[in-house]
């Protein structure tokens, strides 16, 4: 069984958000699979998909802190600046985290670890919307 569908996410605050449980109600077919993989992709160069901790928001915070401090906007040697002084670091960011994650589905939902949860890494100040891909094969 093959199933794609397009997510499209809120606009959030620069940061990072936990969408496991977005992501998980739009994609309803999650509950028809015993034994399948479910790939993610979004479909942006300025924002990250990321698993990890689901529990306690200040390890969102200090990621994103983490990052702000080693990749800010005023780096002399950026020469993509014209859309914003948030724009280049935020490419930065996108390649370092990545933009797609495959996670396992067992009996109808996601085979997370205890403490995992799917992360949306938003770094632009005004990003907007964002829209994710979600594939799921399974049986």
């Amino acid at each position: 069984m093959w199933h794609q569908q397009e997510l499209r996410l809120a606009p959030r605050s620069r940061g990072f958000h936990l969408i496991t449980d977005e992501v998980t109600a739009a994609v309803t077919e999650l509950r028809n699979v015993s034994v399948g993989l479910l790939h993610l992709q979004l479909l942006h160069t300025s924002a990250s998909l990321t698993l990890n901790e689901n529990a306690d928001p200040d390890v969102r915070h200090d990621l994103d802190a983490f990052l702000r401090e080693r990749i800010p906007g005023d780096l002399p040697y950026f020469r993509h600046t014209l859309e914003g002084p948030d724009d280049m670091p935020a490419h930065v960011c996108f390649s370092l985290l990545g933009t797609q994650l495959t996670l396992a589905v067992r009996d109808g939902r996601l085979a997370l670890g205890t403490w995992q949860g799917i992360w949306l890494g938003e770094h632009r100040d005004h990003g907007g919307a964002r829209r994710l891909i979600a594939t799921l094969q399974g049986e």
